[in-house]
Parts: C-alpha cells; sequence; structure tokens
C-alpha cells in the first residue's frame, strides 16, 4: 500500500477539475468549507457528510499514565479530541 498526502492544493484543483470554477474560486470554496466544519467543531457540533462519516469532538477526563522509559506515573490532563467514525459506504469502497 502506498502512503500519499493530499493537501488542501490537492483538492482545490480537484474542484477546479471537476466543477470547472477558476481555480481561485475553488480554492475559496474548498477553504470556506473547512472553516465551516471547523466552526462548528469548535461549537461541540457533530458534523455529519452523508456517505462519508463523522466528526465529532468528545472530552477525555484526567487519568494517571505511565512514561514508558521510566515507569514513572504522570498525570494526562483532560482535553478534547476529534473522533471520526467513517459511513458504512466509505467502509465499503475501502474494503473493495
Amino acid at each position: 500500500m502506498s502512503e500519499a498526502t493530499i493537501t488542501r492544493a490537492d483538492l482545490a484543483e480537484a474542484v477546479y477539475q471537476e466543477v470547472g470554477l477558476s481555480r481561485n474560486e475553488s480554492a475559496q470554496l474548498l477553504e470556506t468549507v473547512l472553516d465551516e466544519i471547523s466552526s462548528a467543531l469548535i461549537k461541540d457540533e457533530v458534523v455529519k457528510i452523508s456517505s462519508f462519516g463523522s466528526f465529532s469532538v468528545r472530552q477525555k477526563g484526567q487519568r494517571i499514565g505511565r512514561n514508558p522509559k521510566t515507569g514513572e506515573e504522570v498525570p494526562i490532563l483532560p482535553r478534547k479530541v476529534l473522533v471520526f467514525r467513517p459511513s458504512q459506504v466509505l467502509k465499503g469502497h475501502i474494503n473493495a
């Protein structure tokens, strides 16, 4: 399996190729979509994209962890984590 990275520029180029907007308009459209997703997640809203998956923010509580080198116990502070759950359609495409 090859490891590739898709960048914002790659996504904007794909929009340009598919939709036919100018390159600048395609890049702006992509930025608007990403800003909307980010804003919703910052407000602890769930973002569901049909046939793709859903993004949500989950609160993790404080817990005790261990330093793997020393074995020393260290507190892990409470924090928010981003969770992605793929749709069944996306899972099907990946496993096909």
